[in-house]
């Protein structure tokens, strides 16, 4: 019983947390898809995060309230002129490998884009090809993470929430089809982007985005640290962030330095497509496989609690 208790405890926290991420807000996943979800990992953080935020709790903020920010906006015809050029280029793509966790499920969405910072140091890559917007992003130290990110036409980003609440989203409009069919909603709040304006809302309220246009949209889309009330809480955070986000780097070429995170998650993925391909195969022994697994750590548990219970 000694064991079962605290085993008992921390799942029963960790259920009270997940349960306030899933209702946040006036949109919602589906209840299986949450629970799969990263945010139900990451939920007793976001629950801690939440409680000391130093912004307000809902899904669009004012950008004006952060004017560190403002060297960003000032900026953007350097900035938008060298996306076009990495556009040109070929370098706002898709990963070249199944190295990037955080953002792999959009490359099927036809979403690309080329890292200029990521949870550390500038990008090698970005400090060469784009020296002007690596040096904006660096005047900013609230700035975490930024990247050019390309929504193609007639592509759009499915219902999601992003794991992290730490960072709040800045998106700063560079090449915009001037029309209502490009936007994102967060929590059901449309905002169409413009070229040279910039928003900022939490990414962990349902978001997506689309652009039902003929032309693609580029955007700088950053990390900004989110404002905590207290210095244990803000420490707490930086702490997550220089040392947990970093392990999630992950490269615009060959040379670029890969975070443990994904390096591991490249390998884990190979395991995934070798299941789609016994899938194809044989569908019966995918399922057998894939519910032995996830049931196996739950059985594992449990014996641990009966035997504790026994002894």
């Amino acid at each position: 019983m000694s064991l079962f208790a605290p085993i008992a405890a921390v799942a029963a926290a960790w259920g009270v947390c997940a349960l306030l991420v899933h209702l946040r807000g006036r949109e919602r996943l589906a209840l299986m898809r949450q629970v799969a979800d990263h945010s139900t990992f990451l939920a007793p953080y976001n629950a801690f995060v939440y409680l000391f935020s130093g912004v307000p709790n809902r899904p669009m903020l004012d950008v004006e309230d952060f004017p560190a920010l403002h060297p960003l906006r000032e900026g953007w015809p350097a900035i938008r002129e060298e996306a076009l050029a990495l556009h040109r280029a070929g370098h706002l793509r898709k990963a070249a490998r199944h190295d990037d966790i955080a953002f792999n499920s959009f490359y099927k969405r036809d979403w690309r884009r080329f890292y200029v910072k990521w949870y550390g140091a500038t990008v090698p890559s970005a400090r060469a090809l784009c020296p002007r917007t690596a040096e904006l992003v660096a005047r900013v130290p609230d700035v975490h993470a930024a990247m050019f990110a390309l929504l193609a036409p007639r592509s759009r980003l499915v219902r999601h929430r992003d794991p992290f609440a730490g960072a709040l989203r800045y998106h700063l409009g560079l090449v915009v089809p001037a029309n209502d069919g490009c936007r994102i909603l967060v929590d059901c709040i449309p905002y169409r982007w413009h070229e040279g304006e910039a928003v900022l809302f939490d990414e962990t309220y349902i978001h997506r985005a689309e652009n039902e246009t003929d032309e693609p949209r580029i955007i700088l889309f950053c990390d900004v640290e989110r404002p905590l009330r207290g210095r244990v809480a803000t420490a707490v955070n930086r702490f997550v962030i220089r040392h947990l986000m970093r392990a999630t780097a992950t490269a615009n070429v060959d040379g670029d330095p890969v975070g443990l995170v994904n390096r591991v998650f490249e390998r884990v993925y190979a395991i995934r497509l070798l299941a789609k391909r016994i899938r194809a195969r044989s569908r019966r022994t995918y399922y057998v496989l894939s519910y032995t697994a996830k049931l196996a750590p739950i059985a594992a548990l449990v014996w641990l609690a009966v035997r504790a219970a026994a002894g």
